[in-house]
């Protein structure tokens, strides 16, 4: 049995969708979390441990979402060593020993930090999936704007990412959970570096628009972000953090995925041919 917090996000849907029977999902509302029969769901808040001690009786495995559980972390650990569980297998991100004031995730409430040390340090057989951007960011920094029309404005087209899959996440945390071979801190891009400009490219011959990109000064994508309900802290570390590794990518591809599944990380392209429905108007 795997417990998993955070069940209710992206991640957490997608993770109980593949495991199953076998999850016991936490969340604070289980009258309204729509989880499928053969998942056992239980309320509890993951940032307050002490509500999780029955669901983690009988428990194998310990999934730490980092905004679920917050600076809980620790504390949530040990009560699952102390019930017996095995394993801890955290969500953590690529930047997280960056000073913590240059993490922009951190302003949105991931603790990538305190899941990351938690797991290392529990004691027990542990994973810290360091994931890096997301592919589906251009889904929330884009999307509006190509449903609306040909024409994307954006900071910085030159600043590159090494764009990952959820699929590939979420594979790569199921055989994390339930296998032998992951362990330790692992380090997940998907394979291959993209300007904004070039992500931008790709979607338009996937979507067969002539998308164009249009630099915009970041002072006032950062006013225009703000203006649309973005918290401003979080909106500067991001900012920085694009200024900061203009010259070269902060985080190249890894082989990561490759390693373990024996095939290569899904592509920018994959994920907008999965998205595309998304893109339009």
């Amino acid at each position: 049995m795997i417990v998993l917090t955070g069940a209710t996000g992206l991640v957490g849907r997608s993770l109980t969708a593949e495991l199953g029977g076998r999850t016991r999902v936490v969340t604070r509302a289980p009258r309204t979390a729509g989880f499928p029969s053969d998942v056992e769901v239980v309320e509890g808040d993951p940032s307050r441990p002490e509500t999780l001690a029955d669901a983690l009786r009988g428990a194998s495995a310990l999934f730490l979402h980092p905004r679920a559980v917050g600076a809980a972390a620790h504390d949530l650990v040990a009560l699952a060593r102390a019930a017996g569980v095995r394993r801890v297998v955290a969500l953590s991100a690529a930047n997280v020993d960056d000073d913590l004031a240059a993490q922009p995730s951190r302003f949105r409430g991931d603790r990538n930090k305190e899941a990351d040390d938690a797991a290392a340090t529990s004691g027990l057989e542990w994973v810290s999936l360091r994931p890096s951007s997301f592919a589906l960011n251009a889904l929330t920094a884009w999307g509006g704007q190509i449903r609306a029309g040909d024409d994307v404005r954006y900071v910085h087209a030159g600043f590159e990412e090494s764009p990952l899959h959820e699929r590939d996440l979420v594979a790569v945390l199921v055989r994390a959970l339930v296998g032998d071979d992951v362990l330790g801190r692992v380090d997940l891009t998907g394979p291959e570096s993209l300007s904004h400009a070039e992500m931008v490219r790709v979607l338009g011959e996937v979507l067969g628009r002539p998308l164009r990109f249009h630099e915009v000064p970041a002072e006032a994508a950062a006013r225009g972000m703000v203006a649309g309900g973005l918290p401003e802290p979080f909106v500067t570390a991001m900012m920085a953090r694009y200024a900061a590794h203009l010259a070269r990518p902060q985080f190249p591809p890894t082989a990561e995925v490759e390693k373990i599944f024996g095939r290569p990380a899904r592509t920018f392209a994959d994920w907008a041919a999965d998205h595309a429905a998304d893109f339009q108007g």
